[in-house]
């Protein structure tokens, strides 16, 4: 007998659901014990080769068991993470992550919903997400906002409207090679990689970003800006758009927005605010007029999963005039005609993106607005900012240890001195402690250098991280800094 083929269909739904039940009941009970247990736990630990040789085994052919994957992944993945959830995690500014966002996750992967477009419940809660976001950032209830992947992304999308916005030419149509004049972007020497890497992305190449000096507290120069921006116009240039930063990355420091504000109203160019790390200090009541003038900015990008500790990824991108946004993204081919009715009905959420499949990561953001609230993340941030404060005491208590910048919101960067030691010694030095509390497990700050000098960073950006965490880790950096002078193992 010949089988028809459609007798052979196979699907990747489980043979036995209550088994499938079963092994997933196990797995959120390990989650939650993994992450209950953090504490108990070093921050991080150096994968072992037979780790690695595990990962470059070849595809499997065939089906296999979902338990046993699940019990090589178990043994393989979660004990050599970043272990950025861990309380002593300060390297970068990462956030803790939270379970509530990984159930969001789940449950949004349980959804399934594609939200490029579509007249669902999963677009509307992810517009409902934006709408929350301008509402906290001040931004008007018609601005126009999308979720990203994160801040590099969130500002190419805020970058690319302020360059079609400023070109003087129908970019879309003719291309950048249509540009009457070439065109002058701004920011500060302190500013994130990502703006530069988005100019090249923009086709407008690394030479059209200006980066202005920053002062002694590493805010942007503001004089130095008016005075670029009228040497630019004066050789040829067309100025843009500025760039302010509202918390470097290497210090914390909050570029000065009204000013820049005004300058940028004066000028005629568009005001952007890199809002990724500090923006969220909008909440907070104790730090919220550290980020004063943002809301006066034409777009603003911002991190989710920064410190509102979801898990990532998620970004923001806010954009006062929404029509520009739309125009600048929005494009409609035969199989994507918007409908008044049925699924495609309603506006597309790609037109504001350059994503059209998008998954739902609006959800765990509403999970931990709904479960939390506001004015508990802005607390949460207030507590880390006290804690950096904290740190920075001890630093300055302590004759062995020197800060090397202000400690503005939540960076503290700071080294370990030896008296008449030079520049490569203490480099060598403080990298080596910072090396040796990661490889055992300790703590996990960063390095960084400031004016020439390297130090050890330290990023609070952790839900998780109390007082006697600080307390052990400036007890460990001496320790360790003595075990090394000696040249102990």
């Amino acid at each position: 007998m010949t089988l028809h083929p459609f007798d052979t269909e196979e699907t990747l739904d489980p043979p036995d659901w209550p088994q499938m039940a079963a092994l997933a009941h196990r797995m959120v009970d390990d989650a939650v014990a993994h992450i209950s247990g953090l504490r108990e736990r070093g921050v991080w630990q150096p994968m072992p080769e037979e780790v690695r040789a595990f990962f470059r085994t070849p595809v499997p052919e065939q089906p296999g068991d979902l338990a046993q994957a699940y019990a090589e992944l178990r043994q393989h993945l979660l004990p050599y993470s970043m272990g950025n959830i861990h309380p002593r995690f300060w390297a970068w500014y990462m956030g803790a992550g939270s379970f509530t966002g990984a159930l969001g996750d789940f449950l949004a992967a349980v959804d399934g919903s594609n939200l490029g477009g579509g007249n669902t419940a999963a677009c509307e809660l992810d517009r409902q997400v934006v709408t929350w976001i301008k509402s906290m950032m001040g931004f008007p209830a018609t601005a126009s906002g999308t979720l990203t992947s994160g801040g590099s992304m969130a500002n190419l999308v805020c970058l690319t409207v302020a360059r079609n916005a400023g070109a003087g030419v129908d970019v879309r149509a003719e291309g950048i090679t249509a540009l009457p004049k070439p065109l002058r972007f701004y920011a500060s020497d302190q500013a994130h990689s990502c703006i530069q890497k988005g100019m090249e992305i923009l086709g407008l190449g690394a030479r059209s970003l200006r980066l202005i000096p920053s002062r002694g507290d590493f805010t942007m120069d503001v004089a130095a800006l008016e005075a670029a921006i009228a040497e630019d116009r004066a050789s040829g240039w067309k100025p843009v758009c500025v760039v302010a930063t509202a918390g470097t990355t290497n210090t914390g420091a909050i570029d000065d927005v009204p000013a820049i504000a005004g300058i940028c109203r004066a000028q005629d160019l568009w005001l952007h605010v890199d809002g990724c790390i500090g923006a969220l200090l909008k909440i907070a009541p104790a730090n919220h007029a550290r980020v004063d003038g943002i809301e006066q900015a034409d777009s603003l990008s911002l991190d989710p999963h920064k410190w509102m500790h979801v898990p990532f990824e998620v970004g923001c991108a806010l954009v006062k005039d929404a029509g520009l946004h739309r125009d600048c993204l929005a494009l409609h081919h035969a199989y994507l005609e918007e409908k008044p009715r049925g699924i495609g009905a309603g506006e597309f959420l790609a037109d504001y993106s350059f994503e059209l499949s998008r998954s739902l990561k609006a959800l765990k953001v509403w999970m931990a607005l709904k479960e939390n609230g506001v004015a508990k993340f802005g607390r949460l941030i207030d507590q880390n900012i006290a804690q950096a404060q904290y740190l920075t005491a001890l630093v300055e208590a302590e004759p062995r240890l020197a800060l090397m910048a202000p400690t503005t919101i939540n960076v503290v960067c700071f080294r370990h001195v030896v008296p008449g030691a030079d520049e490569a010694r203490l480099a060598a030095l403080n990298t080596e402690i910072m090396l040796r509390l990661q490889e055992q497990g300790i703590a996990a700050p960063s390095d960084t250098t400031i004016h020439g000098r390297h130090c050890i960073r330290v990023a609070i950006t952790n839900h998780r991280t109390r007082r006697e965490d600080l307390d052990l880790f400036i007890r460990e950096v001496l320790r360790l800094g003595q075990e090394i002078e000696s040249g102990a193992a």
